[in-house]
Parts: C-alpha cells; structure tokens; sequence
C-alpha cells in the first residue's frame, strides 16, 4: 500500500498511535505514511506525547552567541547566501585579536556558549583555529566553546595532513566542548549531489561525529529541510541518524533547518542561493510536520529543537505541542541564515524574551548549559485562568 494510502487508513491509524502509546520504534514505512498524512493535529498530539514522556512540561534555552570568524569559502554550495570568495567586498576573516574583542562585546546577559561556525577558507592555516580557541577561552574561561561543523573538521584534514582523530584532541585540549550538528543538509546522495558543492558526504561526515563522540562529546545533527528533498530523503536522512545514535550514543539534539530563500544578499547583484529558483520554502505547516515525525521516528535522541531564526518566533511556540523540547538561546547577529532572510524575524531574543514565549505556550522554561546541564529551572507557566488578559504579540 503506498504512504498516501496508508495514511488515510484507519487500521493503520490504530497500529501508528499503539506503536507511539506502547514505546515501540516506528519504521521507514511508517515515517513516510506520517508524512503523507495531512492530520496535523494527530501528528501533532502524538509527537507531544512522546515529548512529554522524555521531558515532561520543560523547554530548554541557553544564552548565547554566534561567532562566524570567516565567510571565505572553497566551496559554492547552492543553498548558501553566506560564503564569498577571496577578493569579495564583503569577503572577511577576522584576526584572532579581533575574533577576541567581538567576543568580549558578547558577554553580557550571563552569556555560556560561543557558537563557531565558518567558511572552508582556502589559504588561512589549520594552526590558526586552535588558537582562535584558547585565546577566546582565555578570554572567556566561563563559556563553552561549540565550534565547527564535520564539513570543516573534514577540511582541516585536508589541509593539516593530520587524521581527525588528532584534529579533535587539540581542539579538545584548546577549549572545545562540542561540534556543532550542521553540513548535514540531506545525506541521500540523489539530493546531495545538487546542493552541496564540497567533499564531506555522509561516509565523512558520521565518521567524524563517531569519533567526537568516542571522545566524550555530545553533539548535535541537523537537517536543511524545504529545498528540493522529498519527505523519503528526510525520512532517511533520520533513520541514518538514529542508527548511528543506536551505535555512540552521542546525538543529544536534533535540529530540522528550514531553508531559506536569498532575499538580503542578492541586494550585492550577486545571486548565491541558487536553488531558490527550482523551490519554495517549507510552510509553517510543513515545518510543524517535520518537527512531529522528527520526534517521532528519532526514539533514541533526547531532544528536538526549534531554532527559532530560522522558523520565526510563532513557529517556534507552536512546535513546542509538535515535538519540540529546545528553543536554542538568545542568539545576536546569526549571519548564516540572516544572509538569506528578511521575512521578520528578529536577529535577537533576550533572556526575558525568551521565558515569556515559554510561559505563554504553557510550558516551564529551563536554562541550560553546552552539555544539557540544567543551569536555571523557572516557574511553571501560570494557569489558563491567569494568563495574560491581552493577546501576546504575534511574530512573523
């Protein structure tokens, strides 16, 4: 029977909803017939369900910053508005001086983690990544450093001569405490081949999270989701995630990535999101769909996040009754998608800002650290009779 048959099927209804109520884990069939169903509401109560069962009435956030110290890049992947070539002007790298003063100006507001992303740059040394991180550790000795995605991991192989394995002690010795989940996009090579322009496939790409994770790192793993991907590419993209968690152990969240159409950077008349052309971008239901079967087929991975820039922040409370646990934190000039967005979202969320949004979509707010660890647990949401008497804001 196809997905979009199975769907509509009551019988199969009944064996869904026994499966996620009896703790039994869901096949590849059954996360494609979830995503041929069009009942976000039972979707949606059974992602919550699950939700609860592994973290009760909480919603996680941190506070922190991100720290983009290039945006040269070797590669011209065709969903990113963020890379430049060496001669660009708007191509930089920042000095490790430099990359420490931003940092300071960052601080404030109890700030626990610096996320690090960057460019493949073509010329800048392995050495010079190392030291970016103990100057900022120096610097900043009480913030957790959550640096660089596999893809770039996989780079300074190439370009130090040294294995991965030796890549991440020094890192580790330097001051980092985990990788960041992104390069993932989709792993199907049928999609891959059309939107990543660099070497790091699925076979690198797991193998380095493996090795992170035999060295005590817990990580996170992403999915860029809305672009040319079938709902099968997601389910497999998910699947292989769970298998390789079955294995380390190591996922503590997963984050879908909605991705974004370019409409800040083509401003320069330089079109670098070119898949844009051939796509629409992912609605708001689809993002919520996407966040229930997430939750729902990804058993063994403690949790789901929202990262609300990406998703906008009505999204984000929504998808706390989709699966989702993790709001990400109050993030301040996030370039990698800001670079290909202008449809309201705001580039920052402070503290406050961030436990309204949670209070008010009934759940109780939990500050936590790089590792998961709880920093703050507030009070619970106020009840339904106490509520605000006024609508809260709305947010694109």
């Amino acid at each position: 029977m196809s997905s979009s048959a199975l769907a509509t099927d009551p019988g199969w209804r009944r064996e869904i909803e026994e499966k996620v109520y009896g703790g039994q884990r869901l096949s590849r069939e059954d996360g494609e017939a979830l995503y041929a169903c069009d009942d976000l509401s039972w979707l949606g109560r059974l992602a919550h369900h699950r939700r609860t069962e592994l973290n009760g009435d909480r919603v996680m956030f941190n506070v922190n910053r991100h720290l983009n110290l290039t945006n040269v890049c070797s590669a011209s992947c065709a969903y990113c508005s963020f890379q430049r070539k060496p001669g660009e002007k708007t191509a930089y790298t920042m000095r490790i001086e430099e990359a420490v003063a931003k940092a300071r100006e960052m601080e404030g507001e109890g700030l626990t983690e610096l996320h690090i992303v960057n460019g493949l740059h073509p010329t800048l040394p392995w050495k010079y990544y190392p030291r970016v991180l103990r100057a900022l550790k120096e610097a900043l000795p009480g913030v957790s450093l959550k640096c660089f995605t596999a893809t770039e991991i996989h780079w300074f192989e190439r370009i130090s001569g040294l294995p991965a394995e030796e890549i991440l002690d020094e890192l580790i010795d330097a001051g980092l405490e985990s990788l960041t989940g992104g390069g993932a996009e989709i792993f199907d090579w049928e999609i891959r081949q059309q939107i990543v322009d660099h070497n790091t496939h699925w076979e690198d790409w797991s193998r380095i999270h493996r090795i992170a994770h035999s060295k005590g790192l817990r990580t996170p793993a992403t999915m860029l989701y809305g672009h040319i991907e079938e709902p099968r590419h997601r389910v497999d993209h998910v699947l292989r995630l769970r298998e390789l968690q079955d294995e380390t152990g190591g996922f503590i969240v997963f984050i879908p990535l909605r991705y974004q159409h370019d409409f800040v950077d083509s401003a320069d008349g330089v079109i670098r999101n070119r898949l844009q052309e051939r796509t629409r971008m992912a609605t708001p239901a689809e993002s919520l769909k996407v966040f229930a079967v997430s939750r729902l087929l990804l058993d063994n991975v403690p949790h789901i996040k929202c990262f609300w820039v990406m998703h906008g922040l009505s999204v984000a409370q929504l998808s706390l009754n989709f699966g989702v646990d993790d709001l990400d934190g109050s993030v301040v000039e996030y370039k990698i998608t800001h670079d290909a967005d202008a449809y309201g979202t705001p580039s920052t969320m402070h503290r406050e800002d961030l436990l309204n949004l949670i209070w008010d979509a009934g759940f109780r707010p939990v500050e936590r650290n790089t590792r998961y660890e709880v920093v703050r647990e507030y009070d619970a949401p106020p009840p339904l009779s106490q509520r605000r008497a006024e609508p809260q804001d709305v947010w694109a």
